[in-house]
């Protein structure tokens, strides 16, 4: 009969404001509705920009190296990638152009990964 009194306490110190990982388990049905919203617009977005470079890859590996183009400013109105953002980012593919040039999936990355 003593621990009668200790396993509420108990019951209320497990209880806790602080976040975790896993949030609060009330929300998680709404929150696996929402994450599979995002994912399809994410996948639909991803699949639109993949068809555009692989439609255009040889032009827009021009554009990079020119630091500007129709078919590159396209993938990346196509990607999302914040008009501030695309003179740094420009850059960067500069950088990386031989990877670009070889590799079509990882300028769909690229792109994927500087855009919204």
């Amino acid at each position: 009969m003593r621990l009668f009194p200790l396993i509420p306490i108990l019951l209320v110190t497990a209880c806790s404001d602080g976040a975790n990982h896993l949030g609060n388990p009330l929300l998680w049905p709404f929150h696996a509705g929402t994450s599979a919203a995002q994912n399809a617009v994410y996948q639909q977005r991803r699949g639109a920009v993949e068809v555009y470079v692989k439609s255009h890859h040889t032009e827009m590996i021009h554009d990079i190296q020119a630091g500007s183009g129709p078919h590159l400013s396209a993938a990346m109105d196509i990607a999302q990638v914040p008009a501030e953002d695309r003179p740094a980012r420009i850059v960067q593919l500069q950088g990386d152009v031989g990877i670009y040039t070889a590799n079509v999936g990882a300028l769909v990355v690229a792109l994927m990964v500087y855009g919204r």
